[in-house]
C-alpha cells in the first residue's frame, strides 16, 4: 500500500526510481552517485511522514472522512494545476498520501467485518493498474502534443500534465459521489447511534496497543526491502545476470504487474479462511527466500522476482486491515495516517542507507541489508503472533470464528437497542397527557402574566379543581 495513492492521482511524466533507464543508473553506479540518486527518491517520503499523520488526525478530529476526503482531493487537483504551471514536480501529490489514509479509512468503515482483505486487495491492483497506465501513456501523449505544437519545451510538458490532470477531477468527482453515498448509508442505518461520542487526541497515540506498534514495525522492515530494492533492481540484473536494459526492465515491474491480478485473489482467500497473521507469515518468509535466491544464487532471477510479486500482494492484503481489529472507529483515519508516516519516513532512511551502501559495498552487501530488514519484520509476525495468542486478541481467528461472534454481537445489539426503545415508550406512557387547562396555564406563562401558585402549568384540571375545595 506504499504507492496506495498512484490511481487517484494524476500521471506524470517524471519518473521515478524504479522506472529511471538502465544507462542512466549505470552512469550513475560509475560515478559512484547512488547516494545521491537515492537522497532524490527519498525526497518523496520526508513531507508525508508530517503530512499522512496530521492528515489522519484531522480526519479524526476536524473535518470527519466525508469532507477530508473531499478537502486532500482538492489538494491534489491544486497541486496538478500548479505543477503543470510551473512545471514543478515539487508541488505533486501534496494530499496524495493523506488521501489514501482517507481511502483506507472509508474501507474500515464500509467493509469491517465483510469482505474488508478483498476490498485492500482491489485497492491495491487499481493502484497499480494505474501506475501501469500512467508508465504507458504518459509518454505517447507527450509526443503527440509535441506534434501537435511543432516544437518540443515547457509548454509542451505543462499541456500534457494538464491532460493527465483530468484523472485529478475525476478523484475530486468520485469523493464528492462517496460522501452523499456514505451521509445517505449513515441515515438509513441509523450509524449515528452506534458512536460513542469519543474525540481522538494526539496524546493517543502514546496509548496504542503492543499489536498496532508491531504492524508498524512489520510494515516498514518489509516495505524497506521491497521498494527501494525496485528502484535499484534494474541495474542489478544488469550487472550480475548480464540482462538487457529491456529484459531488466521487464523483470523489475513484474512485481507491480503480478500484484495487479493476484491481490484480489488473495483478499478473497484471506477473506474465507481468516488466520491475518498466518497469512502475514508466509508472505515474509516468501519474501526473505525471495531476497536469499537473489543474493546468493544465479537461478533464475524470475523465480525470485515472481516469488516476490505474490508475497507483495499477500502481505497487503492481510496486513493492512489487521489496524481495523486493534484500534476503535474514532482512532482509525489516526491510526493509517501514523502507519503511512512511520512508513515514509523508514523509506526515506532505508533509501538514503541503500544508496550508500550500494556506492560502497556492491550488490551483495545490499541484498544482505535487504534480508536484514526481511528479518526484522519476520521477528515482529512471531512477536505480534503471541501478543496476540497471550493477550486474547482477533487478529487470528478464522473466518467462521469472526463471522459467529460478530452475528453474537450484532444480536446483542439489537436487544439492547429493543431495551431502550421500550424503555423509552414506558416514560412516555408514564407522563402526564396535557388537558386544557394546562395548555392555557403554559401559554399564559409564555405571556409573561402572572398565575398562583396552584395554577401550575404541569397540573391537571382535577388536581386544580381539589386544591379550590
Amino acid at each position: 500500500m506504499g504507492n496506495a495513492d498512484d490511481l487517484l492521482l494524476p500521471p506524470s511524466p517524471f519518473p521515478p526510481p524504479g522506472k529511471t533507464s538502465g544507462l542512466s543508473l549505470l552512469a550513475l553506479g560509475s560515478m559512484s552517485l547512488y547516494d545521491k540518486f537515492m537522497s532524490l527518491y527519498a525526497w518523496y517520503s520526508w513531507p508525508n511522514v508530517v503530512l499522512c499523520f496530521f492528515g489522519g488526525f484531522l480526519i479524526d478530529r476536524v473535518f470527519g472522512i466525508r469532507l477530508g476526503t473531499i478537502i486532500f482531493s482538492v489538494f491534489v487537483c491544486v497541486g496538478q494545476i500548479t505543477c503543470f504551471v510551473s512545471c514543478l514536480p515539487s508541488f505533486f501529490r501534496i494530499g496524495g498520501e493523506s488521501l489514501a489514509v482517507a481511502q483506507n479509512t472509508y474501507a474500515v468503515s464500509w467493509f469491517k467485518g465483510k469482505e474488508l482483505n478483498l476490498v485492500f486487495g482491489l485497492q491495491l491492483s487499481m493502484a497499480r493498474i494505474g501506475s501501469t497506465v500512467n508508465m504507458n501513456i504518459m509518454g505517447w501523449i507527450y509526443s503527440r502534443v509535441q506534434d501537435l505544437l511543432g516544437y518540443a519545451g515547457p509548454s509542451t510538458l505543462g499541456l500534457t500534465l494538464m491532460i493527465g490532470g483530468v484523472t485529478c477531477l475525476f478523484s475530486l468527482g468520485c469523493a464528492l459521489i462517496l460522501a452523499y453515498l456514505d451521509r445517505r448509508a449513515e441515515k438509513l442505518l441509523h450509524k449515528e447511534q452506534g458512536k460513542t461520542g469519543e474525540v481522538i487526541k494526539l496524546t493517543d497515540v502514546k496509548d496504542f496497543s503492543l499489536s498496532l506498534w508491531l504492524i508498524f514495525v512489520i510494515c516498514v522492515c518489509y516495505y524497506a526491502a521491497v521498494f527501494p530494492f525496485i528502484g535499484l533492481g534494474k541495474v542489478f540484473f544488469i550487472e550480475k545476470f548480464r540482462f538487457s536494459s529491456q529484459e531488466a526492465s521487464a523483470i523489475n515491474s513484474i512485481v507491480y504487474i503480478i500484484s495487479a491480478p493476484m491481490s484480489p485473489v488473495f483478499g478473497l482467500l484471506v477473506d474465507k479462511v481468516g488466520k491475518n497473521i498466518i497469512w502475514v507469515l508466509c508472505a515474509v518468509v516468501t519474501t526473505l527466500a525471495s531476497h536469499i535466491m537473489l543474493a546468493f544464487t544465479f537461478w533464475n532471477p524470475w523465480i525470485a522476482m515472481c516469488l516476490l510479486g505474490v508475497a507483495y500482494s499477500l502481505l497487503a492484503c492481510a496486513l493492512w486491515p489487521m489496524v481495523a481489529f486493534v484500534v476503535p472507529e474514532h482512532q482509525l483515519g489516526t491510526a493509517y495516517g501514523f502507519m503511512q508516516s512511520i512508513q515514509n519516513l523508514g523509506l526515506a532512511i532505508i533509501a538514503i542507507a541503500a544508496g550508500m551502501i550500494l556506492d560502497t559495498r556492491g550488490y551483495l552487501f545490499l541484498e544482505v541489508f535487504f534480508c536484514a530488514c526481511v528479518c526484522l519484520s519476520l521477528i515482529a509476525v512471531v512477536m505480534l503472533y503471541f501478543v496476540n495468542h497471550f493477550t486474547g486478541g482477533d487478529l487470528n481467528w478464522s473466518a467462521k470464528k469472526r463471522e459467529k461472534l460478530q452475528k453474537v454481537a450484532a444480536t446483542e445489539a439489537e436487544e439492547q437497542e429493543r431495551l431502550r426503545r421500550q424503555n423509552e415508550d414506558d416514560l412516555a406512557k408514564l407522563q402526564p397527557k396535557p388537558d386544557g387547562f394546562s395548555l392555557r396555564n403554559k401559554y399564559l406563562s409564555k405571556l409573561g402574566a402572572q398565575l398562583p401558585d396552584n395554577y401550575s402549568s404541569c397540573l391537571s384540571t382535577m388536581v386544580h379543581r381539589s386544591v379550590l375545595k
